[in-house]
């Protein structure tokens, strides 16, 4: 008889066909085990669902108001400073460089307070997250004597870098007078990353608008006098400043001193506690650092453009005010998804960091495509908030003005990406990759790119904007590929 290979069953001992059921069962359960674990290892990629993206929005929204806010306190400062002349803009352009280049770079390790303080919240263990936010506070004491050191005698290197001996003159008494404000300035810093952690956000807006409002009353009395006070001309910004920060740093102290009764962030006690202190810098030097590598570009960006005058410098300080007003939203979005991602590792879902971290980045998006399409079309309506665009006096100013921010336009694209990818890395705690990855982008691309492009390709101070949008673009990539690769399951 002929053995049919295809359809053996019916010649099999009833045991046989129950031991040959059984090993088909276990077989087929083995393959959907695999095919179960296949789909969780490698999920398809889906857009964040409409409520990720409603919740992100209402953390963001007080956070994007707030640093608007914050941002406007130095647009405010060069507008009214701008009607003093065009040396003045120029002291304030160096002196406001400088002082936010130091600055940033120190109070970035105050900035891991934030998420440290949302993945302790996302744990369940709130003793934790004011015990960061009040080691913040005595780390940002220990740091003032830092830029003071710097700010006391950067006079000879400004003169060295390039600077006409009035704008270096002009630059350091700007910087003297607004190092009062720096113990504050840390401390609110501090206190920030405290109720961002908490999403506590609506009260952070309110705090900064008070400060736009009051720097709006000392700027005009200190710079133009008023009264017994004498004008004091663009030092006058400084003071101004100094005295808002302290304010803003008070007021937010009462605040969490009412609100949150049970937690001893406003207290001198406990005293510096080393084991915490260092974690702060251990996760906040890289964000530092990060924050560096970027501003660093610009500040540089600022210094070379100074040498080819004081028109082309007027107008970067113009075209990178703006940018940064831009730049706020973007942000604020990226503030808001590092809290939402640093909730989401608290409670150990990365699903959850994934969606978040992806829905920052599509808002963010959107909105820069609207404000690109603002800078490329509307660039003088832009630039009149600064000056009379009609006035003969400005044009060169205003004709160079126009050339950046139509590249700041491209790179608004760039930029609401990156820095929502570095954000959302910061809640991961994921801070030392976020840092070689700008070093990468800024660094060692976008300066080669800036110096190639400005003086090799002899496209002037243009060039340099093109090396920025370059620099960006990179770290739109790398950045956003580390967050993908840490959070995928």
């Amino acid at each position: 008889m002929r053995r049919n290979h295809h359809n053996s069953g019916p010649n099999l001992l009833p045991t046989q066909r129950s031991l040959r059921s059984r090993l088909q069962s276990h077989s087929r359960g083995c393959g959907r085990d695999l095919r179960s674990k296949v789909t969780t290892a490698m999920p398809r990629p889906q857009l964040p669902s409409s409520r990720e993206f409603a919740q992100l929005l209402q953390v963001a929204w007080p956070l994007i108001l707030a640093q608007l806010a914050q941002n406007s306190l130095s647009f405010i400062d060069t507008m009214m400073v701008g009607r003093l002349g065009e040396q003045s803009l120029a002291g304030i352009a160096i002196g406001g460089t400088v002082f936010f280049f130091v600055v940033f770079i120190l109070s970035g390790m105050i900035l891991a307070v934030s998420p440290m303080v949302s993945q302790a919240i996302g744990a369940g263990k709130p003793d934790e997250a004011s015990r960061a936010a009040q080691q913040g506070l005595w780390l940002g004491i220990f740091m003032v004597p830092l830029p003071l050191i710097v700010f006391l005698s950067i006079d000879p290197w400004l003169i060295w870098s390039g600077q006409t001996a009035e704008t270096a003159k002009l630059a350091s008494a700007y910087l003297r007078a607004i190092s009062w404000g720096l113990p504050a300035m840390f401390g609110l810093f501090s206190l920030k990353g405290f109720l961002e952690g908490h999403s506590d956000t609506t009260p952070i807006m309110a705090i900064f608008f008070l400060g736009v409002g009051m720097n709006i009353v000392a700027n005009f009395v200190l710079i133009f006098g008023w009264g017994w006070i004498p004008a004091m001309g663009m030092v006058g910004t400084g003071y101004a400043s100094a005295i808002v920060y302290t304010i803003m740093f008070f007021a937010m102290a009462v605040y969490i001193r009412l609100r949150y009764t049970d937690h001893p962030v406003i207290s001198l006690r406990p005293f510096p506690q080393l084991k915490t202190i260092l974690e702060i810098v251990k996760i906040g030097a890289p964000i530092g650092l990060t924050i560096g590598f970027e501003i660093g570009l610009f500040s540089m960006m600022a210094f070379m453009i100074g040498t080819f005058g004081s028109e082309p410098l007027a107008a970067h300080q113009i075209a990178v005010q703006s940018a940064s007003i831009s730049f706020m939203i973007p942000l604020g979005i990226g503030l808001a998804a590092s809290i939402r991602v640093g909730n989401a590792i608290g409670r150990g879902s990365r699903s959850d960091a994934a969606e978040a971290g992806y829905a920052g980045m599509l808002i963010a998006l959107t909105y820069a495509i609207g404000a690109g399409l603002v800078f490329w079309f509307l660039p003088e309506t832009v630039l009149s908030l600064y000056f009379d665009v009609k006035d003969p006096q400005n044009a060169q100013t205003a004709a160079i003005a126009v050339s950046f921010l139509q590249v700041a336009a491209t790179f608004q694209l760039f930029d609401a990406v990156q820095v929502v990818a570095s954000c959302c890395l910061r809640g991961l705690k994921d801070t030392r990759a976020a840092m070689f990855l700008s070093l990468l982008s800024y660094w060692a691309v976008g300066l080669v790119a800036c110096f190639a492009l400005t003086y090799a390709c002899k496209l002037g101070p243009i060039g340099f904007w093109y090396g920025a949008a370059v620099a960006l673009g990179t770290a739109a990539i790398v950045l956003t590929a580390r967050f993908y690769h840490q959070v995928k399951l």
